[in-house]
């Protein structure tokens, strides 16, 4: 309602009435002071990346560019991450509200400190891209070869933090493998020169990063993937702050709503989703950033269970799976029900979620 509001009924009965003039500038001055109140305030979310800006990662920035999280009263700031283990305890110390990453390192959080662990509210990384990957003519080709040998990976690495459930699960004796860490740059490096004889990474960053170096991932590159040896795992899931998603439940409804609404529009749409990344890191290269993506939803995202559920959601039987496995392979002290791990209430109607990731699917 406007500062000043002008009624007739207090002059009605007078023998003169209110000058034009007069009327015109106080209606003016309600005017200017209606405009001159601030805006209704917005929430603030940090959200952090699973790794460097890259094309993935388009529908946050889509929905950024796009006033999609303005639209539902948020402002959000995203920062780049350092790996898909690594942003879930930066959001469990409160650096920041918001995250994208590892769901199977949520899942090891929840089970040891309930209290501090992050709540997952939408799957994006629906199949598993964990993977092993050794040089074509390697002589590891089953996982029981990999004993006696040494994997690297980044510190944070997903598929490394997951090593011990699979060691289990594909019956390898961990104790005979050697673990080395490295940058993330120099992982296809090393193991290029024969530094190390596997290195742990996800299907889509490795092949990309080869191919960064000049290799063909198909002609000179294997690929042992966990998914094939009995790990049908979640992957990575946005996920918020407890504390934050039980003091502000609209503002986390808001943003998987905004982000759901960003992720159609890149599905529609990718050259808008890498252009929004680009604008973001414009050294990177356009093709390579829009192939990695579409590579991403065709491998990562493309679980058969999305035509039935729709993005984002969960099958509960499921996540109970995957949790069993990653518990009993870390030796958890609990199992977390799959509802303390990832919560659906946040999620938009199933009508409004996408049945399939590649473009022209509704």
């Amino acid at each position: 309602m406007p500062a000043f509001q002008l009624s007739s009924t207090p002059f009605a009965s007078r023998p003169c009435r209110l000058p034009r003039l007069l009327a015109a500038a106080l209606l003016a001055a309600g005017g200017f002071a209606a405009s001159a109140l601030p805006a209704a305030a917005q929430t603030p979310v940090k959200l952090v990346l699973n790794w460097k800006y890259e094309g993935p990662q388009a529908w946050f920035f889509l929905a950024q560019d796009r006033g999609y999280f303005k639209a539902e009263g948020l402002d959000v700031e995203i920062d780049q991450g350092e790996g898909s283990a690594a942003s879930i305890p930066k959001v469990a110390a409160g650096a920041y509200q918001a995250g994208f990453g590892d769901v199977n390192a949520l899942i090891d959080l929840s089970a040891r400190r309930p209290a501090d662990a992050p709540v997952a509210v939408y799957m994006l990384y629906n199949t598993p891209p964990f993977t092993l990957v050794v040089k074509k003519d390697s002589p590891i080709r089953t996982p029981a070869d990999l004993e006696g040998k040494t994997i690297g990976g980044p510190a944070n690495d997903g598929a490394l933090k997951l090593f011990p459930a699979f060691a289990r699960i594909a019956k390898v004796d961990a104790a005979k493998v050697n673990i080395t860490n490295m940058a993330p740059n120099l992982r296809e490096q090393m193991l290029s020169r024969g530094q190390i004889d596997a290195a742990f990474g996800y299907v889509t960053t490795v092949s990309f990063s080869a191919k960064a170096m000049g290799l063909d991932p198909a002609k000179d590159l294997r690929f042992i993937r966990y998914g094939d040896h009995g790990m049908d795992l979640y992957s990575n899931t946005v996920f918020f702050s407890r504390s934050f998603a039980k003091e502000n439940p609209k503002a986390v409804q808001g943003f998987v709503k905004a982000l759901n609404r960003a992720v159609k529009d890149v599905i529609a749409d990718p050259d808008a989703g890498v252009a929004a990344v680009m604008k973001r890191e414009p050294l990177l290269k356009r093709d390579v950033e829009k192939e990695k993506l579409l590579a991403t939803l065709r491998n990562d995202m493309s679980h058969p269970e999305v035509a039935r559920i729709g993005l984002g959601d969960i099958d509960l039987e499921r996540m109970k799976r995957a949790i069993a496995i990653v518990a009993e392979a870390n030796q958890l002290p609990r199992l977390p029900a799959p509802e303390e791990v990832f919560d659906r209430g946040f999620l938009p109607a199933r009508a409004e979620r996408p049945s399939g990731t590649q473009a022209g699917q509704p």
